[in-house]
């Protein structure tokens, strides 16, 4: 797209592609979060989005990333990217910056459908996110973070060389939850698998770069 080629910006990996979701993507990602990301008894996530009614669910996963992409600004973004195994959106990784010219660091976030957890796929899908935010777009730092009982997210953290950076304490479905930020420096990194960033150049001026 011309005008906004971020729509153009794609991550390949061996298994996965990462795109700017379409309206067919979102569609697919909608019926994602109805089939279930996580058990029922918990939440991994700081904003319990996922306790909507199965109504209302699909509608606010729509209108959640549209927002994200009408919100792009060069001083704050987010590449919320839809990602595509063998055909099919799966889930969603992100990959944001806030003042990114001068700090120079970026936030992950992510989430899979249950379906396709267990496989390496989400240590894949943020290792492209970190190889576009290290390589494509020269950060020094990639911060995170995950609730203690989320060992999968940790897990993924660990295997990608991040490194504790102390508790935060939240409120979660009216209880007590602690999460362990997380932060890696570029040195500390290397990609577990081959990755490749498509259409980089012309949205460089959109992450306040170039």
């Amino acid at each position: 797209m011309r005008h906004w080629p971020v729509f153009d910006l794609r991550l390949t990996t061996p298994r996965l592609e990462l795109r700017i979701p379409s309206y067919d993507d979102l569609d697919e990602l909608a019926e994602r979060a109805l089939e279930g990301v996580h058990e029922p008894e918990r939440t991994p996530f700081g904003v319990p989005w996922t306790d909507a009614p199965a109504a209302e669910l699909p509608g606010n996963v729509v209108r959640y990333h549209l927002g994200v992409i009408a919100g792009w600004r060069a001083e704050e973004w987010c590449c919320n990217f839809a990602v595509v195994h063998e055909g099919r959106v799966i889930g969603i990784q992100d990959v944001k910056g806030v003042d990114f010219a001068i700090t120079r660091e970026v936030h992950t976030g992510s989430w899979l459908g249950r379906a396709h957890q267990g496989r390496g796929l989400g240590t894949e899908m943020r290792a492209a996110v970190l190889h576009l935010a290290f390589a494509g777009l020269g950060a020094l730092t990639a911060v995170s973070s995950a609730f203690l009982d989320n060992p999968a997210s940790l897990g993924v953290s660990r295997k990608l060389g991040y490194r504790q950076n102390g508790l935060s304490v939240h409120s979660i479905r009216g209880q007590r939850a602690q999460q362990q930020q997380l932060r890696l420096d570029a040195a500390d990194f290397t990609a577990p698998v081959p990755v490749e960033i498509h259409g980089l150049k012309p949205c460089l001026p959109h992450f306040g770069l170039g």
